[in-house]
C-alpha cells in the first residue's frame, strides 16, 4: 500500500511541477514526456529507489492497461483538435502515409535489427512493426504550444497529428502478421490475419467508431438544443466517450485504438469541436493528467541491465532507426504527398515521427505472445531514445523551421 501512495504522490507531483513550469520548460526545449520519463528513472530502483516495481505484482500488465487508457484520451484529443472533415479533405496524403510510408518504416526499422542482432526475418519484422507507428502523445507536445503555433505552418501540424492518430491502430496488422507466422502454418496465419485482424479488428473498429461517434454527437446536439446539458460538461463527455469507445471495442474484440480515433473524428464532425476552444484547452490539460504518469511508470520499469547486455549493437540500432526509419520513405514517396511539397515540411515531418505509447503497447503485446524478451528490450530502448531525442530537439528545430519560413 505504501508503494501505491508513493507512486500516486510522485505522479501527481510531476504533473503539478510540469504544469507550473510549462512555459519556461518549453522555451528551453524540455518536453513534458521526456521530463516525466526522467522523473521515473530518478525515482526508480536504479537511482533513489523510492519506487520499487518488484512489489507491484504485475508491473508490465499495469503499464499496458494504463498506456491503453492514456492513448485513448490522447487520440480523442487529437481527433477533436483537427478541423472538421480534415481526413476526408486530405485523404490522398494520409493514405500514402498510412498505406505506403508505414510499411516502409517497418522495413527500415527491421533491417538494422536483422543485421545487428542476427535475428530471423520474422522476428526482425516484428520488432520493426512494433516501433513503426508515430505517437500522438509525443507528437502533441511537438505541434502544440506557443512556439509551435508561432513557427510551424498549421497544415503541417495537422498532418503530423492526423497521421499519428491514424497509424497507431493501423499498425496492428503489421504487428500481427509476423506474430501469427511465428506460431502457425503460413496458410492458417494468412487466413487468420485477413479475416480476424484486417476485416474484424480493423474494419469492425472503423464501423463501430463511426457509429458511436455519430450517435454521441447526435445525442449531444439534441441535449444542448433542449437545454439538458451545461456547456462545461463537454470535456467530461468527450473523456467518457473515449473510454466508452475503448472498452466497448475491446469487448467486441476489435481494435480499441482505431475505434477511439474514428469515434472522435465522427463526433467532431457532428458537433464542430473546433468551435469549442475553451474545452480544447481543458482537454489538453486532461491529456497531461493521463499521459505523463505513463512515461514516469515506463522510466521506473526500464530494463537497464538487459540493455547493457546488448552491447554496442543496441547503440547502433538506436542511431539507425532514428535516422533511417522515416525520412528515406518520405523522400522516396514525396511525389505522392501533396501536403509535403515544401522541402522544410518534408524534412520536419521526416524527423518528427516519434515512437511512444502506441509502440509501448505493441512491444508488450508482441513480447508476451511471441515469448521473445528481445522484443521488449529493443522496443523499450527505441521508445526511450525517441522520447529523449525528439523531445530535446523539438523546440530548437521548430524555431529553425520558423526562421526558414520567414526567410522564405
Amino acid at each position: 500500500m505504501q508503494q501505491l501512495y508513493l507512486g500516486l504522490m510522485a505522479a501527481t507531483a510531476i504533473i503539478l511541477l510540469l504544469g507550473l513550469l510549462s512555459r519556461p520548460l518549453k522555451r528551453y526545449g524540455l518536453a513534458a514526456p521526456f521530463l516525466a520519463l526522467l522523473g521515473g528513472v530518478v525515482l526508480g530502483p536504479q537511482l533513489l529507489g523510492l519506487l520499487q516495481p518488484d512489489g507491484w505484482g504485475h508491473p508490465q500488465l499495469l503499464l499496458e492497461k494504463a498506456a491503453q487508457l492514456s492513448l485513448a484520451i490522447g487520440l480523442m484529443s487529437v481527433a477533436l483538435r483537427l478541423p472538421a472533415g480534415y481526413v476526408a479533405k486530405h485523404w490522398r496524403s494520409l493514405l500514402v502515409l498510412v498505406g505506403l510510408v508505414l510499411p516502409l518504416m517497418c522495413l527500415c526499422a527491421a533491417l538494422p535489427a536483422y543485421w545487428l542482432f542476427d535475428l530471423s526475418p520474422l522476428l526482425a519484422l516484428l520488432i520493426g512493426a512494433v516501433v513503426c507507428p508515430t505517437d500522438p502523445i509525443v507528437a502533441t507536445s511537438i505541434v502544440t504550444g506557443e512556439i509551435a503555433e508561432r513557427d510551424l505552418d498549421e497544415p503541417l501540424r495537422h498532418l503530423i497529428s492526423a497521421e499519428s492518430g491514424l497509424n497507431d491502430g493501423l499498425a496492428l496488422p503489421l504487428v500481427m502478421l509476423p506474430l501469427l507466422l511465428l506460431g502457425l502454418p503460413p496458410l492458417e496465419a494468412g487466413r487468420q490475419w485477413l479475416v480476424m485482424v484486417v476485416f474484424w479488428e480493423i474494419g469492425g473498429a472503423v464501423l463501430f467508431g463511426l457509429l458511436l461517434g455519430w450517435l454521441a454527437g447526435r445525442l449531444l446536439r439534441l441535449a444542448e438544443g433542449r437545454h439538458f446539458i451545461e456547456r462545461p460538461s463537454f470535456m467530461s463527455y468527450t473523456v467518457a466517450l473515449s473510454l466508452l469507445a475503448l472498452a466497448a471495442a475491446e469487448l467486441l474484440h476489435t481494435d480499441g485504438v482505431v475505434a477511439v480515433f474514428v469515434a472522435g473524428l465522427a463526433f467532431d464532425r457532428m458537433v464542430g469541436g473546433k468551435e469549442r476552444a475553451e474545452e480544447e484547452r481543458v482537454q489538453a490539460a486532461m491529456d497531461q493528467f493521463f499521459t505523463l504518469p505513463i512515461f514516469m511508470l515506463l522510466g521506473v520499469l526500464l530494463p537497464w541491465g538487459q540493455w547493457l547486455a546488448l552491447g554496442w549493437p543496441a547503440v547502433a540500432l538506436v542511431v539507425a532507426v532514428l535516422l533511417l526509419r522515416r525520412l528515406p520513405a518520405l523522400l522516396v514517396l514525396r511525389p505522392l504527398l501533396p501536403a509535403l511539397r515544401l522541402r522544410r515540411d518534408l524534412l520536419f515531418a521526416g524527423w518528427f515521427g516519434p515512437i511512444g505509447i502506441a509502440a509501448l503497447l505493441y512491444a508488450l503485446l508482441a513480447s508476451e505472445r511471441s515469448g521473445e524478451p528481445l522484443v521488449w528490450q529493443l522496443g523499450s530502448l527505441l521508445i526511450c531514445a525517441s522520447v529523449i531525442v525528439h523531445g530535446l530537439s523539438a523546440t530548437p528545430l521548430t524555431r529553425l523551421y520558423g526562421r526558414c519560413r520567414r526567410r522564405g
